[in-house]
């Protein structure tokens, strides 16, 4: 009799034990079930912070715009209408007047000597030396729209040189740099140059310029 009565005891024991362990169960799957959710959160909202605020961190300020060349006033190949005037002649040369005039609308300035050469062919290919620089480097010269200044050019007779040694070549013209400028101008003139540069002396000389 007393073991019947021990038996309900514990069986009624093991049951609260079941539903104790049960219950532990339950509990702890809802704590790890948990656990991501509030790691990822702050992750997340990192991320987006981080993503968002890059670009304004990052940008290059705009470049200003480059700075145009000073004006210096001097004539360029542009501003000015070259000619050859009438000239002279004497002892195997003749010596005519190279005309500069401003065909700008503003004033300018020249000084100094002009480069000087033949040129031939239909791509405009030097003949020979340039023209030989004759005297000293004159004053300025300041020209206002319409305004001439010129250069006295020597054009030497080149059949008084030997031919063999000349090598007598038909020229167009004259290509023409004005003082301290890259860009050329051409004047037509067609005559005769010497091809080779070992000519003994100067078959062009030019004077600095001056006004007209």
């Amino acid at each position: 009799m007393k073991l019947s009565r021990f038996f309900p005891v514990v069986a009624a024991s093991a049951g609260v034990l079941a539903l104790s362990a049960c219950g532990g169960g339950g509990t702890t799957n809802a704590a790890s079930s948990s656990t991501p959710s509030s790691s990822v959160s702050p992750t997340a909202t990192t991320t987006v912070t981080t993503a968002t605020s890059t670009p304004a961190t990052t940008s290059a300020p705009a470049e200003p715009p480059a700075a145009q060349p000073a004006d210096n006033g001097l004539c360029k190949s542009g501003d000015v209408k070259l000619s050859l005037g009438q000239g002279d002649a004497g002892a195997g040369s003749v010596y005519r007047p190279l005309l500069i005039t401003n065909s700008s609308g503003k004033p300018c300035t020249i000084q100094g000597f002009p480069g000087v050469s033949y040129v031939a062919g239909a791509d405009g290919h030097q003949v020979g030396k340039d023209a030989f620089r004759e005297g000293t480097k004159g004053n300025a010269v300041k020209l206002n729209p319409g305004q001439t200044a010129a250069a006295d050019i020597q054009f030497v007779n080149v059949r008084n040189f030997d031919p063999g040694t000349c090598q007598p070549t038909a020229v167009k013209g004259l290509r023409i740099y004005l003082p301290q400028e890259t860009a050329s101008n051409f004047v037509p003139s067609e005559g005769t140059g010497c091809a080779s540069t070992k000519i003994p002396g100067n078959q062009l000389a030019v004077k600095t310029v001056h006004p007209a």
